[in-house]
């Protein structure tokens, strides 16, 4: 793995580059101490992951990752930061980084970080390998069979979400199930109709089918929240949070558990569905 390492505090860069090489984990490409200079490198160094600290001169580094991100998509992101605002950390995760880390820099938590990117990176990276092998094949032999394989892995990928979510055992996932399967087979989204028009196609009771449904998508984002308030790192929070969810939400909720506000967080059950489809469509 190829590290590029930002950091307008040369001592952190080369702790860093200590940790990287004493460790083993791969091989330091470059290193910049501003946002602008690392933007300028990316392209020539590309990277396999960014570790950019928060706050630096002239572009900070939730700034400099949201631009990074449009040079190098696949790329992952660790930010540093001495920094304990809740809310500077949501911004950070809604930038596109996959962990934080606290300053001072603590070289085993900084290892075992790199080595959790490092096994998602490398695991998105089969994926995408098997995804793309599995297509040409699709594209020189379409076959009914081939066909009823990729529905079949796209409902175990949406009984393992749910799982993650800690909601398969609810009564609502089974309608869920029902509804993003049949979203998917008609290439349909939910934009195109209503909870109540589409849960009319399964059950004389829509109503019913509806309310089990928001139930269960509720206790999803409740449990996410709770994931959230023990490790905000946590990949389950981090890659849900604002997908299924929408993060503002997610965040509500988590104040509600922690007594500091009177009111839940608000799931919008049309995107809720619609993401659902797309994260099964998209493995």
């Amino acid at each position: 793995m190829k590290f590029y390492l930002i950091d307008d505090d040369r001592n952190v860069l080369n702790i860093l580059k200590l940790i990287i090489k004493s460790r083993q984990l791969g091989e330091v490409c470059g290193t910049a101490q501003s946002g602008t200079d690392g933007l300028d490198d990316l392209l020539t160094a590309q990277p396999d992951i960014i570790i950019v600290d928060l706050l630096m001169p002239e572009i900070d580094g939730i700034s400099f990752v949201k631009k990074a991100r449009n040079i190098l998509p696949d790329c992952s992101y660790i930010m540093l930061s001495q920094v304990t605002s809740k809310d500077m950390i949501a911004s950070a995760y809604e930038s596109g980084i996959e962990f934080y880390i606290q300053k001072p820099v603590n070289s085993i938590e900084v290892e075992s970080v790199i080595r959790k990117v490092i096994d998602s990176l490398g695991a998105r990276r089969t994926l995408t390998q098997v995804q793309n092998i599995f297509l040409d094949q699709q594209m020189r032999t379409p076959s009914p069979a081939v066909e009823e394989t990729a529905e079949k892995q796209q409902i175990l990928r949406l009984r393992s979400i749910l799982r993650q979510l800690g909601i398969i055992g609810e009564k609502g996932s089974r309608d869920i199930i029902t509804l993003v399967d049949y979203l998917m087979e008609n290439d349909e989204n939910m934009d195109d109709t209503t909870l109540s028009d589409l849960c009319s196609n399964f059950t004389d009771s829509p109503k019913s089918m509806e309310q089990r449904i928001r139930r269960t998508a509720f206790t999803g984002m409740v449990n996410l929240a709770n994931l959230g308030l023990e490790d905000y790192s946590n990949d389950i929070f981090t890659t849900y949070a604002n997908t299924l969810y929408n993060f503002e939400q997610v965040r509500r909720e988590m104040d509600y558990i922690r007594g500091k506000s009177d009111k839940h967080g608000n799931v919008k059950i049309k995107n809720f569905l619609n993401s659902l489809v797309l994260a099964c469509e998209d493995h």
